[in-house]
């Protein structure tokens, strides 16, 4: 499926969501944030597909975010205020997210396309590839993560660093801080990530996403409480017919068939 700005296309468990506006540095129009709060939902509710990539088109731009002219579709300041419940926030149905998410980045990951790459669960990027949060050089900040994610990733001074500068900073750097987990050379990105997300995709479903679930609900709370949900989610998991075949496989020395059930 695709229209002209936005691509999806699968590969087994795998779903690869494109941003194919090279031209404009893959920047997002309204049309195309409808398009991703489509897609977003479709994974989550197929349930064939376990893992879902996000890239860009073309060796110039992961992302450089919302299209300045789409900040005049939305509306009233209260209209603005609302826009997720009005489907015009694409950042809002990838946060939330059921399934691991991965970006691959190869250039310029900045504004909105820094949203986008912290909604995902793991980010790999070339040596290229630069990030950053200009949006306070225009007259504001970020309005869908930055502020709030970006401490919970990277750490403080670090999201005060990036944000209040507007600065644009290195792969090295963000691999430093933590935002990159690893970087790769432009002409392996897409293998490695797709590696990288088959073999999660091999992994039970139910863990894998209470995983992820515990892993996000307790970047906000005390350690006592997640590890109470840590509690909660183990055992149900290991309620599953999955867990019971893994058991079984590790026992009978074979590879585990895993179901989400």
């Amino acid at each position: 499926m695709s229209d002209v700005h936005v691509l999806f296309r699968t590969d087994g468990p795998v779903a690869r969501l494109t941003l194919n506006r090279p031209a404009k540095l893959n920047a997002i129009t309204a049309a195309m944030g409808a398009q991703i709060v489509e897609y977003a939902k479709s994974v989550d509710r197929n349930d064939a597909i376990r893992v879902l990539i996000i890239d860009g088109t073309g060796e110039r731009a992961f992302s450089a975010g919302s299209d300045v002219r789409m900040l005049d579709d939305l509306g009233t300041p209260w209209e603005g205020r609302n826009r997720a419940d009005y489907d015009r926030d694409y950042i809002a149905p990838l946060l939330a997210l059921r399934k691991p998410a991965i970006a691959a980045i190869d250039g310029f990951c900045i504004g909105g396309g820094l949203e986008v790459a912290m909604c995902c669960d793991i980010r790999v990027a070339t040596p290229r590839s630069r990030f950053g949060a200009p949006e306070v050089k225009l007259g504001w900040h970020a309005g869908s993560g930055n502020t709030s994610i970006l401490p919970r990733l990277i750490g403080f001074g670090n999201a005060a660093h990036w944000i209040l500068t507007g600065n644009l900073f290195s792969a090295n750097e963000a691999h430093r801080v933590g935002f990159v987990q690893k970087i790769a050379d432009p002409e392996s990105l897409q293998d490695e990530v797709d590696a990288l997300a088959h073999r999660i995709a091999q992994n039970p479903p139910i863990a894998v996403q209470s995983a992820k679930n515990i892993i996000r609900q307790t970047q906000g709370t005390s350690i006592a409480q997640g590890l109470a949900w840590e509690n909660d989610g183990y055992t149900f998991c290991m309620s599953t017919e999955d867990a019971k075949e893994g058991i079984a496989a590790f026992a009978e020395k074979r590879d585990p068939v895993f179901t989400g059930r």
